[in-house]
C-alpha cells in the first residue's frame, strides 16, 4: 500500500518546479532578466519535468526510520535542484549522464551503470549533462518524521 502522504512529500520538488514554470512565462522571464527569450533563451525553471516516482516504502529495522525507493527521471539539460534528505541515499544510474554537485565537496560525474552514495543531510544537485533523459534508482533510509526532500 502506498502512503499518499509520502507520495506527496516525494513529488514536491517536481510539483514546485512545474508550478514555477507555469508562473513564469517567456514574457515574464524577459521582464525579470531584461532579455528577450528569442535572443537569450532563459530557462525559468531548470527543474521542470523532473519526476520522482515512489516504487516502494517499508519500515526500517531501526525504529523511527523507513526505507523508500524511487525512480528519479531528469530530462536533458535539467537538474534536480539543490536539496537534501534526512538520511542516506544509495543510488544507481540506470541511464544517462549526471554531474552530481555538492555544497561541501567536488562534483562527481556519473554515467550509465554507476552507483552513488549521498550522506545524511548532504546538500546536492543532480544535473543531467547527457543527451537522454537520465533515470536513477534511488533508495533512501530516512527519518520517517521528516519530509523525504528538503529544497534550498
Amino acid at each position: 500500500m502506498i502512503d499518499r502522504r509520502l507520495l506527496l512529500r516525494t513529488s514536491g520538488v517536481a510539483a514546485a518546479g512545474a508550478l514555477g514554470a507555469a508562473a513564469l512565462s517567456p514574457a515574464a522571464a524577459a521582464e525579470t532578466t531584461g532579455h528577450s527569450p528569442a535572443h537569450h533563451p532563459v530557462d525559468p525553471d531548470p527543474t521542470a519535468g523532473v519526476t520522482r516516482t515512489l516504487l516502494q516504502e517499508h519500515p526500517s529495522p531501526a525504529e523511527g526510520w523507513e526505507a523508500v525507493q524511487t525512480l528519479v527521471q531528469i530530462p536533458r539539460h535539467k537538474e534536480s535542484g539543490r536539496h537534501s534528505h534526512p538520511g542516506i541515499e544509495v543510488g544507481y544510474i540506470i541511464r544517462g549522464d549526471v554531474l552530481m554537485e555538492f555544497d561541501d565537496r567536488p562534483p562527481l560525474r556519473l554515467r550509465t551503470g554507476d552507483p552513488f552514495f549521498i550522506p545524511n543531510g548532504a546538500i546536492h544537485n543532480a544535473r543531467n549533462v547527457g543527451t537522454v533523459t537520465t533515470m536513477m534508482l534511488s533508495t533512501y533510509v530516512v527519518d520517517e518524521t521528516k519530509p523525504l526532500v528538503t529544497t534550498y
